[in-house]
């Protein structure tokens, strides 16, 4: 049903080389999640797999609202209960999940989409046009991935039908409805009416499976949804077949290191996610364990720009100045192997979107300069604020190391640790932080990365909406690479946030575990575990 005017082909093609080119997961390490994740088949009625999967997470997801938090664990866990129009394959190609079909209009402003009908919620009621239409709208006006179409509404047609209007033409529209992380996902209409301020406070969606119990700090408890209707199609990153193939699903939460690990070993938990990297060498040599290494994301360090001490933008060049990448990554990952010092916001071999503008900025380990600096700036000795959480050694280790060498340098450097779910309070509040360090994954196109998004941490720059613009609307893959190329560059030379490296994430997993796979998150609807 995908049909395109002559006028649009041009942009459809920009599209599509983007796309194959985009912000991907490269497939490093063990392969096996590709290997098994081409068994799809249910092991429902199996008696040699086991009837429980169980995962130890680092930390209480703030939510199951996926709309409203910015958090991989919100998401990770979001994808098994909730569904989108559209998401993406493991090539990172947008394909239908709820959605049958679109068309497009002769100018590019309106998209035609048809629903799948015979979709059930975990309520027992049937998706229509209603839900999406309430969902899709709530999600443009309180998703911040969603500003890039800022301005759009959807629209009843009939209740298979709705359209999407856009305020202006762009050939990656598909692209930001099936972004994963705070991904479109479709409630109820009564979910969506009864919301509140902050969003949901029922957790109904569409997925494999419904929440049965969440037990705070303790674990999420998720079963398989027996009226499942599953997409068509191979299973396929976040796109085609979804088994449930394992009846019940815990993520317990296991904020200590040594616990989550030990419980790996010893076989309390079937995988982990988060592996603590000082652990890694160990857990590779064990012959129970498979260690699946993936190269995600980047560690990122963000500056207030907006109040406090560092709204001084000479002062956020200090910190910039004194930073030592290296040192700061072997802290937070143990193992140079694990870790690339590089100052892109996307992979470095990415053909398109990678990038070392604003390197003259990056790893300058140069504590003399930091205190020139700081002299220039008027700085007299305010505190700067470090907010950070040991659920998640990598950010945490980073942060104290970070701390150290802003000391060094002159700075009144104090961190504040909370648990994850106070941190992201905190960091959402320019009132109560002046830095913070995340590790961000991926994004399928750099105008999805946080670092450009006002309410991730405040910046506010006429550079960056005008180099948004600049990608979007270019004619060209060479000059929407230009334009992200000057757009990474002024992030440098305002001193809004850095890279402090690449990172790679590790699994660990029992030996036997299969059909488990990843984008974006991992994914664990078609994985099973023999008894």
């Amino acid at each position: 049903m995908r049909h395109f005017s002559r006028t649009r082909f041009a942009a459809l093609a920009l599209s599509m080389a983007m796309l194959l080119t985009a912000c991907s997961a490269p497939k490093d390490g063990n392969d096996a999640g590709n290997q098994n994740s081409k068994d799809p088949a249910d092991s429902s009625q199996s008696t040699g797999y086991k009837t429980e999967l169980n995962i130890a997470i680092a930390a209480n997801p703030p939510s199951m609202d996926p709309h409203g938090i910015n958090s991989n664990i919100v998401g990770g866990i979001g994808v098994h209960i909730y569904e989108p129009l559209f998401s993406l394959d493991q090539n990172y190609e947008v394909q239908p999940v709820l959605a049958e079909g679109y068309t497009v209009s002769e100018d590019g402003l309106v998209y035609t989409i048809t629903l799948r009908q015979g979709v059930k919620f975990h309520n027992g009621q049937e998706m229509t046009a209603d839900d999406v239409v309430a969902s899709m709208n709530m999600w443009l006006e309180r998703c911040s991935k969603a500003q890039l179409i800022a301005g759009s509404t959807f629209a009843k047609v009939d209740d298979y039908t709705v359209t999407l209007t856009v305020p202006s033409a762009s050939s990656d529209i598909l692209m930001v409805l099936a972004a994963p992380i705070q991904f479109a996902a479709i409630y109820p209409q009564s979910v969506v009416e009864a919301a509140g301020p902050d969003g949901i406070t029922e957790y109904i969606g569409t997925g494999p499976y419904q929440l049965d119990e969440w037990k705070q700090d303790q674990y999420v408890k998720l079963t398989r949804f027996a009226d499942y209707q599953s997409p068509s199609g191979e299973s396929s990153g976040l796109t085609g077949e979804k088994t449930a193939a394992t009846e019940t699903i815990y993520f317990r939460v296991v904020a200590d290191n040594a616990t989550r690990v030990a419980g790996l070993q010893t076989g309390q938990y079937d995988i982990i996610e988060d592996l603590p990297l000082e652990y890694y060498e160990d857990l590779s040599a064990d012959k129970n364990l498979t260690m699946d290494v993936r190269t995600g994301g980047t560690l990122n360090l963000f500056f207030n720009t907006t109040q406090g001490p560092l709204k001084n933008e000479t002062l956020r060049q200090a910190v910039l100045a004194a930073l030592n990448c290296d040192d700061i990554l072997l802290a937070a990952y143990g193992d140079a192997s694990l870790y690339t010092l590089n100052p892109g916001w996307c992979p470095p071999d990415d053909a398109v979107w990678g990038s070392e503008a604003g390197s003259d900025y990056y790893n300058q380990n140069d504590s003399e300069k930091a205190k020139k600096l700081l002299e220039e700036a008027g700085y007299n000795n305010e505190p700067i604020v470090l907010v950070t959480t040991p659920d998640y050694s990598e950010m945490y280790n980073a942060t104290l190391v970070v701390q150290e060498q802003l000391k060094q340098a002159g700075f009144n450097a104090e961190v504040e640790q909370y648990d994850f779910s106070t941190f992201m309070e905190h960091r959402a509040d320019p009132a109560q932080y002046d830095l913070f360090i995340t590790s961000n994954s991926y994004n399928p196109l750099p105008v999805q990365l946080s670092v450009l998004n006002q309410e991730w941490a405040g910046l506010d720059a006429p550079e960056v909406t005008e180099g948004i613009n600049a990608i979007r609307s270019a004619a060209t893959t060479e000059e929407a690479s230009a334009a992200w190329e000057e757009l990474q560059g002024f992030l440098y030379e305002y001193g809004a946030a850095t890279v402090l490296g690449h990172y790679t994430g590790v699994y660990g997993l029992r030996n036997g575990v299969e059909g488990f796979d990843y984008l974006r998150y991992p994914i664990y609807w078609n994985v099973k575990v023999p008894k």
